[in-house]
């Protein structure tokens, strides 16, 4: 058994499960990790299994916040800095990987793009929108779309339109911005002649202008994902901690992580503000908070509509709970800016993301603000990964064993950062991730509003 914080008054055993270190009485606050995950609903004796048969959220409504900084600025290190093997790009950017990327504008040339894609062993980043969509839905799918293809992971992009949709390629390549100094072709599949043909001979000319060598370069020019997905009753005490742990590690060093799900920072959410840098970034977290409680509310949704039956079945109960362990993810150093979803990140440090739990739309947002990779924790086990390298991080040691074709760490059983960091850093040098070996390569665009 453990207790995770002497304020605690439930303990964890061995199945991931709680249990009641003291009775408790209906309307009782419930405490773990120190922190309240919602209150007994019935009577619980001393010993007694808590769960969802007696334990509810408390989360229900928006909720007023108050600037009330509480950390410490890190101590930075500038020398001696560990380094990774990376591509360096004509802007100056860093990618950890050469490889070519297919992107549709619409989602009527998938297929089109993954012939084309086949070719080259690249990958297309198929997707069903950029038409029909109106307002904050097509703007969102044309700046995600627009930051992936400005990735430093891709060495080439070939950008694939149809010739009809609202996503043009003549207002994509506005939205791209500059991009003299990238390697990026576009193809237009309603112009006449074979575009098969035409798509060939660009990806050769894509190919041609990689770069072909990887060079030293600084930990500090690398930022990384933080996600979980398929949380347990361990993954708040292993495989969590742990990326926190290498948060801060990558941090201290320059370096930035970004920390996204933001219903899943609903309970645990002032832990975060306490740490916004600034009055200005503490706003814009309060903003993203609410903002997205009241996308809840906005269709009929309860706040606390969460944890996921497989997140029961392996000891979390509450949303709240859920939410202080996922956290953990982001580590202990201040939060430098908050982003919406499609934004790059702009700053170093730790960065919080809006987007929704959903794993694979939160990953794709991660690789759109510009993660080199993502460090994906684990304690029901995944086959999925993202466009950029997805480390899978397991809680527990049975699963790194039950699935050894899906898992790249067992925290449980290798709970050192120094070692994890040396493992990162392969990876970020082209030591291919479990996901990539397997091939689950995909993005999934976010969609609220009406499709036409």
């Amino acid at each position: 058994m453990r207790v995770i914080h002497p304020a605690d008054n439930v303990e964890i055993h061995d199945d991931g499960h709680k249990y009641a270190r003291g009775p408790l009485n209906p309307g009782d606050t419930v405490v773990k990790y120190g922190m309240p995950i919602g209150h007994a609903t019935a009577p619980i004796a001393a010993g007694e299994k808590v769960h969802t048969h007696n334990l509810a959220s408390n989360l229900d409504r928006l909720l007023d916040y108050t600037y009330e900084p509480a950390f410490t600025p890190p101590e930075t290190v500038s020398e001696n800095l560990p380094v990774f093997q990376g591509y360096r790009r004509a802007d100056g950017r860093v990618g950890i990987r050469n490889e070519i990327w297919v992107i549709p504008t619409v989602g009527c040339v998938n297929g089109l793009c993954e012939r084309l894609a086949s070719l080259c062993g690249g990958i297309a980043l198929t997707h069903p929108y950029g038409c029909s969509q109106l307002g904050e839905d097509h703007e969102r799918t044309v700046e995600t779309l627009a930051a992936l293809a400005r990735h430093p992971n891709a060495g080439g992009v070939l950008v694939v339109g149809l010739g009809c949709e609202n996503n043009t390629l003549g207002c994509f390549r506005e939205r791209l911005g500059d991009c003299s100094n990238a390697n990026i072709r576009f193809l237009r599949a309603q112009d006449p002649g074979d575009e098969f043909e035409r798509g060939k001979a660009l990806l050769r000319e894509l190919d041609a202008a990689r770069p072909t060598a990887r060079e030293p370069i600084p930990v500090s020019e690398l930022t990384v994902g933080l996600k979980c997905g398929g949380s347990d009753g361990f993954s708040g005490l292993t495989a969590n901690p742990l990326v926190g742990r290498f948060s801060d590690w990558l941090i201290v060093r320059g370096g930035g992580t970004v920390l996204t799900e933001v219903p899943e920072m609903f309970g645990a959410e002032t832990l975060l503000m306490r740490r916004c840098r600034t009055r200005e970034v503490f706003d814009r977290c309060v903003a993203m908070i609410n903002g997205f409680k009241s996308y809840y509310l906005s269709h009929g949704q309860k706040i606390n509509e969460n944890p996921s039956p497989g997140n029961k079945e392996g000891g979390i109960t509450t949303l709240e709970e859920k939410s202080l362990g996922c956290v953990q993810k982001g580590g202990t150093m201040p939060v430098e800016d908050v982003l919406a979803f499609g934004e790059t990140v702009k700053k170093r440090g730790l960065t919080l993301l809006s987007a929704p739990g959903n794993d694979l739309v939160a990953s794709t947002a991660l690789a759109a603000a510009g993660c080199h990779l993502i460090l994906f924790t684990t304690g029901r086990g995944t086959p999925f990964g993202s466009v950029v390298p997805t480390v899978k991080i397991a809680s527990r040691s049975a699963l790194a064993q039950a699935k050894p074709y899906w898992i790249d760490w067992d925290a449980m059983a290798n709970p050192d950062t120094d070692a994890f960091a040396q493992r990162i850093l392969a990876i970020a040098s082209g030591a291919p991730a479990r996901n990539e070996q397997a091939a689950m390569r995909a993005i999934a665009l976010f969609k609220d509003g009406v499709t036409l």
